[in-house]
């Protein structure tokens, strides 16, 4: 938008805040207060001051809706994204322009067909059973640990190779951990700087992206493949017929499995956190695990689809907690909304995680209540760009259905393995980290229900 000068027409600006960091402080205390303040007090669109920019909130869904809906050219991802240069790789996601990177995410959906899906629920079925099985019969585990441990497994079985898997073991998990660790205020600023976290988001890199090339070069050898995503890619042509190169492939795989990884680490953690407060809804799953995939030899995508009430827990805990509590774009162009102007050069951006506490969006928002998503209310289906949890519009991601099914499968693995209990249920998120998880220690008391009932036959039956 061109000619628009009155300062009446820009968004109300929120007042306070700190010479040039502004709101920062407020905001990395506790994010969807400040945010849902600045909302109550201003409407659904509003400035604030942040580190030196103007960073302009949306929220609701007809905000949501024209921050979705704009173009590259208006808002960019890859503008405020560069952050992400050094784990992706060069030559990728937000080291290209927005029409090539479009073509490269493209290049997922093949490895994300129900044929796909159906042969990555057996594999992911088979990894966090192995894991499972390694636990005693009784004892205390981190939920988010946990969690990071079985979906890095899972993401080098399934997007990585079956080598990769074999080779790497259970290390993946950390090295995942050291990249996520170069995520920071500082790589906002510059991602080059000489921290000692950058060094290590580097060295975990370097020995992901290394075993990957050696794999690559045997299959390219002829070592025979494997249905992941890595042949997937290895298959894959630009629209000009190019094939994809080394550099390319080895930075598509870690961005898949970065995202990947991490979101579902985080939403399934969420996911039993909430459960396991509300003894009703958890029966009730239950009762469903048992007559869907309950004592089935492999989970097949029909009978996880037999699974309402627990899609229902996990959609409950991507609205409480979403991953990502903010999604930015640098304004390039104007943006116009409800006669307001968010003026180019700043930063606009939506919060899932404030979003979702709309009182005249979600009903009662503060309260667990996955019934919220049952047939009979469907409130992320009143509006458009209710549920944002995963993005929205021509950024939404595209992995979701992945995501899910594999929080799907791990959660009802678990509850068919165990009884489940809390150590304690106050839980809070850690706004300290890009990726937003539960704080740390998240202790969950597990007892082996197979095994227990076992042992009470035999027990019944030397008495008898």
């Amino acid at each position: 938008m061109s000619g628009v000068t009155a300062a009446a027409r820009r968004p109300p600006v929120l007042g306070g805040g700190l010479p040039w960091l502004g709101h920062a402080l407020a905001l990395r205390r506790d994010p969807v207060a400040f945010l849902l303040r600045g909302y109550a007090r201003l409407g659904e669109v509003f400035s604030f001051r942040l580190a030196g920019e103007t960073v302009t909130a949306m929220l609701g869904p007809r905000a949501h809706a024209t921050f979705f809906r704009a173009a590259d050219d208006r808002l960019s991802a890859r503008d405020v994204y560069q952050f992400m240069v050094p784990i992706f790789g060069r030559r990728v996601v937000f080291d290209v322009s927005p029409e090539l990177m479009d073509e490269q995410m493209g290049f997922l959906f093949p490895a994300l067909r129900d044929e796909r899906l159906a042969a990555y629920a057996r594999l992911m079925q088979d990894e966090t059973e192995a894991y499972a099985a390694a636990w005693c019969d009784e004892g205390e585990i981190d939920l988010l640990s946990a969690f990071g441990e079985v979906t890095a497994r899972i993401a080098s079985r399934c997007l990585l190779g079956i080598e990769f898997r074999r080779r790497l073991g259970d290390e993946l998990a950390g090295l995942l951990r050291d990249l996520e660790g170069g995520i920071s205020l500082p790589a906002m600023v510059n991602p080059r700087l000489p921290l000692p976290a950058f060094r290590r988001r580097d060295r975990a890199r370097a020995r992901i992206a290394a075993l990957l090339g050696e794999i690559l070069a045997g299959r390219r050898a002829g070592a025979g493949g494997g249905d992941d995503f890595l042949e997937t890619l290895m298959a894959a042509r630009y629209a000009d017929g190019r094939r994809l190169d080394d550099e390319e492939i080895v930075g598509l795989l870690i961005s898949a499995a970065f995202a990947g990884q991490h979101t579902s680490t985080v939403m399934g953690a969420w996911t039993g956190l909430l459960l396991l407060t509300d003894p009703a809804w958890l029966a009730a799953v239950r009762d469903e695990q048992e007559r869907g995939v309950d004592g089935r030899p492999a989970m097949t995508l029909e009978a996880l689809r037999r699974l309402p009430l627990l899609e229902c827990a996990i959609k409950e805990a991507e609205r409480m907690h979403p991953p990502l509590i903010m999604l930015m774009r640098r304004v390039r162009r104007d943006l116009e909304h409800d006669g307001l102007v968010v003026e180019a050069g700043g930063l606009a951006m939506v919060s899932p995680a404030a979003a979702h506490r709309l009182p005249h969006v979600f009903a009662d928002p503060d309260r667990y209540d996955p019934g919220r998503f049952g047939p009979e209310r469907q409130e992320d289906r009143r509006e458009r760009n209710a549920l944002i949890g995963f993005g929205g519009g021509h950024h939404r991601c595209i992995g979701t259905t992945f995501a899910q099914q594999q929080i799907k499968v791990v959660w009802s693995v678990l509850l068919r393995e165990f009884e489940l209990t809390l150590a304690r249920t106050d839980h809070r998120p850690d706004y300290s980290t890009f990726v937003v998880g539960p704080r740390q220690p998240c202790v969950v008391r597990y007892r082996r229900r197979r095994r227990a009932a076992r042992a009470h036959q035999a027990t019944a039956g030397d008495r008898t």
